[in-house]
């Protein structure tokens, strides 16, 4: 009898062929700093008031002026990582380090927040905080002058890589447009914004720094948010500080002449009491002047007044 044919398929894996998958089972889970989770990718369409404090985006009023604004910020890209822990640092480290009391705050308004200690290490300023802590001593830190809520900020952006602040109730009988970002009416959305990019700066974290940056130019503010929010930039930031401060001058130089009208005397109050506003927004509207032409500048030029002859009247 003759033997059964044998038919070969090309391609196919001999049956006994094993796959072999190599398991690893641990308890802990390795991080090279709390910096190694991933960092949440920002929006590249920012909503649609984004661009009245971004500087690339004027109003269609002003569309005739030639005005480039050269130092915005690129929204798209994510903010740079924080500085990283030692390579052999793991999650199991991180959660066993001591917890360490932060006092914030003063008066009846003052909380007492705890985070893990490794985790107070990605700031250089609560770093030399830490270093003084000796065996004998409470672990406590206390800081009277910041703002609870930015503070609380800032831990939630070291354990989770992004923060996020309470958005304020639409009032009753309001509609907002279908799509469009919820409205700041309190400019309290955008206060707290700047509060943690003005205590990121404080901390020494650059990518919490940016973060915040990021989300103030996704809020859709009113004129008397939008004030409060140039008000607080200007008192809490350095003069040399343009990533903030330029797109807050640009956006009043090219609204301010409507907007003034819908905050009253907070207008006048506001250019009298910062003078560095003041001066930041008249050299737009100066460098703006320049830009639009020889031509304009030419009529714009003061002439002698005529003077009347013997016996003109």
């Amino acid at each position: 009898m003759e033997d059964n044919p044998k038919v070969e398929v090309a391609g196919t894996e001999t049956p006994n062929a094993q796959i072999t998958t190599t398991t690893t089972t641990s308890n802990e889970v390795e991080m090279t700093g709390t910096q190694e989770t991933s960092v949440p990718q920002t929006q590249t369409q920012p909503e649609a008031d984004a661009g009245e404090r971004a500087v690339q985006t004027e109003s269609t009023a002003l569309a005739t002026e030639d005005t480039v604004i050269e130092d915005a910020p690129n929204e798209s890209a994510p903010p740079a990582p924080a500085p990283k822990k030692s390579a052999g640092f793991k999650f199991l480290d991180f959660l066993t380090s001591p917890i360490v009391e932060i006092h914030v705050g003063e008066g009846t308004g003052a909380q007492v927040l705890t985070a893990h200690q490794a985790l107070l290490l990605d700031s250089p300023f609560l770093a030399k905080l830490v270093e003084k802590f000796d065996g004998s001593s409470s672990r406590r830190i206390n800081l009277p002058t910041e703002n609870v809520e930015a503070f609380s900020c800032f831990l939630q952006f070291e354990y989770t890589r992004d923060y996020s602040v309470p958005q304020q109730e639409t009032p009753t009988g309001s509609v907002e447009p279908e799509g469009a970002a919820p409205v700041d009416r309190t400019g309290e959305e955008l206060l707290q914004h700047a509060r943690v990019y003005t205590l990121a700066e404080k901390l020494g974290l650059p990518a919490l720094k940016s973060l915040a940056h990021t989300k103030i130019h996704r809020v859709n503010g009113t004129p008397r948010g939008e004030l409060a929010y140039a008000r607080y930039v200007y008192s809490h930031t350095s003069a040399d500080d343009q990533t903030i401060r330029r797109p807050v001058a640009s956006y009043w130089a090219s609204r301010g002449h409507v907007l003034r009208h819908e905050v009253g005397g907070d207008w006048d109050s506001m250019c009298v009491e910062v003078p560095e506003f003041t001066t930041d927004v008249l050299k737009f509207l100066m460098d703006r002047k320049e830009k639009s032409g020889p031509a304009e500048t030419s009529e714009s030029t003061p002439r002698g007044r005529k003077r009347l002859r013997a016996g003109e009247k």
